[in-house]
């Protein structure tokens, strides 16, 4: 199911650590670390996330499965306002904003693998020749010393 947020007006870099902290999780885990998360857009994004989980609810999906599959924080229209500084200039302020999107998927089961038996566990074992140690070959130095003394 799907959720979107437009014009949050917070600039979207400031959304996307909310964003990027409950991607993955469960939605009830999700609701709940945004509760105890000091951040401002941590209250927007529990809000979109419920009205994702009630869409679900309302189309019939499984709500004890459901995990953020996907979420977006993209910008939104810059409002552009000017601040009066010295000598009669103005500079440039950008007020941004968020378009916030989400999408919840639901986890399916793993399918349960049959029980083997021990006998069907144990592979075959091979049985490999033991290397025979390799001597090593000295060879005799002449010594320069003897030969010239």
């Amino acid at each position: 199911m799907k959720a979107f947020l437009k014009n949050y007006r917070q600039s979207p870099r400031k959304v996307r650590l909310v964003a990027d902290f409950v991607r993955g999780k469960k939605v009830e885990n999700a609701l709940l670390d945004l509760q105890f998360m000091p951040k401002r857009a941590s209250s927007a994004i529990s809000k979109l996330i419920a009205s994702a989980k009630a869409n679900a609810v309302n189309n019939f999906k499984v709500t004890d499965s459901l995990f953020i599959k996907e979420i977006t924080v993209d910008d939104g229209p810059t409002l552009k306002r000017h601040r009066p500084v010295s000598r009669g200039r103005a500079h440039g302020i950008n007020k941004r904003t968020s378009h916030v999107n989400v999408v919840l998927g639901v986890k399916e089961d793993k399918p349960v693998k049959k029980a083997v038996k021990k006998e069907e566990k144990v592979p075959a074992v091979k049985k490999v020749a033991a290397k025979k140690p390799v001597a090593k070959k000295t060879t005799a130095k002449k010594t320069a010393n003897k030969d010239n003394a």
